[in-house]
């Protein structure tokens, strides 16, 4: 076993999983917005999605990454339909209360799936493992089998964790937001999944230019 590529995989993969996980973006986004709205908890709930959305990607990248850089139309129908559910998502922020934080009616039970459909249809986590990700792996595969598992194994333990950091940093906070400061925050929250579906929609864009 070539102890030193396994080693070098499982590095990248803990550094871009804390660079993915820290970097703003959809679910990210999603993650703050679940806290405020349902404690942490929900916010765990929805930063353990990257666990059930990237893992069918780790294997399917590694065999689809050079066709997939040649269908442009998948990613834009991917980023049209993430558009329009960030929009919706988006719109809610403007909408909600502050919540009980004892209340033992909080519902949690949809915060998983939001996290999980927000990262299915973020066309940058296709990218990201159809373009970087998979020929990465496919290429430590040659020489190594056990080094792709190392860097996908890392890269998901470090993003997750690192989500959920953040997650028990805003849900500590969260007590001491007044009403007024707590609509502020999932206002910016609202925004910046507005701004994130706009991306989505030019995103969309360049891909069916790219398409004909």
């Amino acid at each position: 076993m070539e102890t030193d590529l396994v080693f070098s995989l499982a590095i990248a993969g803990i550094t871009l999983g804390i660079i993915e996980g820290i970097k703003p973006g959809p679910l990210l986004t999603t993650v703050i917005k679940e806290t405020l709205t349902n404690g942490f908890r929900g916010g765990m709930r929805a930063a353990s999605a990257p666990i059930f959305t990237d893992g069918p990607l780790i294997i399917f990248s590694i065999f689809l990454a050079g066709w997939i850089a040649t269908q442009p139309l998948i990613l834009c129908c991917i980023s049209l339909v993430g558009a329009v559910f960030l929009t919706r998502m988006g719109m809610e922020c403007f909408s909600l209360d502050l919540p009980e934080i004892d209340s033992e009616e909080v519902d949690i039970s949809k915060s998983f799936m939001h996290g999980i459909i927000t990262n299915l249809l973020n066309p940058s986590m296709y990218v990201f493992w159809f373009l970087v990700g998979g020929p990465i792996m496919a290429t430590a595969a040659d020489k190594e089998p056990i080094a792709p598992v190392a860097y996908a194994v890392s890269f998901l333990i470090s993003i997750v964790l690192v989500k959920i950091t953040i997650a028990y940093s805003f849900s500590k906070a969260k007590g001491n937001i007044s009403s007024k400061n707590y609509q502020l925050a999932l206002r910016i929250c609202g925004v910046a999944m507005l701004l994130f579906a706009i991306s989505f929609v030019y995103r969309a864009f360049e891909l069916w230019q790219n398409g004909f």
